[in-house]
C-alpha cells in the first residue's frame, strides 16, 4: 500500500471511531478466559494446556512425543526465568501466561512492523510513524479541505504523539517493540491505561466540561435521529448510569469513574493459574519451582501424543 492509500485508510478510521456512532459501542475491557475447557485436573489437564501455551500452542504440543514435548517446555522454562537466577516465580509464572494470551496482539504488531520501521532499524521513531502515517496529509494539507477531514488529522496527530511517549518508556522517541506494542494496543498494559481512560474521556466529552454526563454517556452508544422512542436497552443504560457508572451522585463521571467503568476489577484467571501451578509443582514447597520441578509435572503444562491418550483413557472410563 502506497502512502497515499495508507494515509485514506487511516482517515477513514479516525472518521468511523469519531463519528456519531448509530448502535451500541462497547468500550469496557474485560480480562479474556484462558481457556474454553472446564478446570478439572481430576480428568483432563487442558485447560492448564491452554492457559500455559495458548490454544493454538496446545494443539501443536499435543501432537508431539513425550520427549519432544519436554525438550520444548525445558526452552520455554528458560524463557519465563526473566531474572534468570534458576527459578520461576508466581509472578514470572503469571507474566509469562498473560503475554501468551496476548499473544494475537503481538503477531498483530509483527504484520505491520515493516509498514513503519522504515529505516530498517528494528526500532520505530515517533518521525517514523509520523510520516508512515501523516506524512501525505502533512505534506499536502490542501488536499482535506473538508473540515471533518482537517480535524480527524488535527485531532488525532497530537493525540497519537502523547500516546507514543507515554509508551516509549526510556524516553528516546523510539519504540522497540515491547513499547509499540504497547502504543498500538494500550488497553493491554498497565502503564499505558491512564491513556485509555484520557481517550474515553475525550471521545464521549463533547462540551469539553472534562466530565461526561448522562447525555454524553448515552450518545456514545446511541444516535437518536429519527425522534422516537428510545429502545429499552437505552433506557436500561440510563438507570446503570445512575446506579453504577456516576459513582459519587453528581451527574457526571469524572476519569477515576471512567476507569471504574471501562476496566472494572474482574477475576485475575493469570494470577490464579499462576499459583496453581506452583502449588501443584513445588516439591520443596519453598514457593518457587526449578525447571526440574516443572519437568518433573511437565504433563500438567504441556500435552502431548501420550497426555492424549491418557485423557482418552480417562473419558472412556468415565463413559463406562
Amino acid at each position: 500500500m502506497d502512502v497515499f492509500g495508507f494515509a485514506c485508510v487511516v482517515l477513514l478510521c479516525a472518521v468511523a471511531c469519531h463519528g456519531k456512532p448509530t448502535l451500541r459501542k462497547e468500550r469496557v475491557h474485560h480480562e479474556p478466559q484462558l481457556s474454553s475447557q472446564a478446570h478439572e485436573d481430576n480428568k483432563s489437564f487442558q485447560y492448564d494446556h491452554e492457559a500455559f501455551l495458548g490454544t493454538e500452542e496446545a494443539k501443536t504440543f499435543d501432537q508431539l512425543s513425550p520427549e519432544e514435548s519436554k525438550h520444548r517446555l525445558g526452552k520455554i522454562v528458560d524463557r519465563i526465568d526473566s531474572n534468570a537466577d534458576g527459578y520461576i516465580t508466581t509472578d514470572e509464572l503469571k507474566a509469562w501466561i498473560k503475554r501468551v494470551q496476548k499473544r494475537y496482539v503481538y503477531e498483530n504488531v509483527a504484520k505491520v512492523w515493516t509498514d513503519y520501521d522504515l529505516n530498517k532499524n528494528n526500532k520505530i521513531s515517533w518521525d517514523e510513524y509520523k510520516q508512515a502515517t501523516y506524512g501525505y496529509y502533512l505534506a499536502n494539507p490542501e488536499e482535506f479541505e473538508d473540515a471533518t477531514d482537517q480535524f480527524s488529522f488535527k485531532k488525532m496527530l497530537p493525540r497519537d504523539e502523547r500516546r507514543f511517549k507515554t509508551a516509549d518508556l526510556n524516553g528516546d522517541l523510539s519504540a522497540d517493540r515491547e513499547e509499540f506494542t504497547a502504543f498500538l494496543h494500550p488497553e493491554e498494559f498497565e502503564h499505558m491505561k491512564d491513556i485509555v481512560v484520557l481517550e474515553t474521556l475525550e471521545d464521549i466529552d463533547k462540551n469539553s466540561d472534562g466530565h461526561v454526563d448522562e447525555d454524553e454517556y448515552i450518545a456514545d452508544m446511541f444516535a437518536h435521529e429519527d425522534g422516537g422512542p428510545e429502545p429499552d436497552w437505552v433506557k436500561t443504560e440510563r438507570e446503570q448510569f445512575s446506579d453504577f457508572r456516576d459513582l459519587n451522585k453528581d451527574g457526571k463521571m469524572d476519569q477515576e469513574e471512567i476507569r471504574h467503568w471501562i476496566m472494572p476489577q474482574d477475576y485475575d484467571h493469570a494470577q490464579a493459574e499462576a499459583r496453581h501451578l506452583v502449588y501443584e509443582s513445588d516439591q520443596d514447597k519453598d514457593q518457587m519451582l526449578t525447571k526440574e520441578e516443572i519437568l518433573e509435572n511437565w504433563n500438567m503444562f504441556v500435552g502431548s501424543q501420550a497426555t492424549n491418550y491418557g485423557e482418552d483413557l480417562t473419558r472412556n472410563h468415565d463413559e463406562l
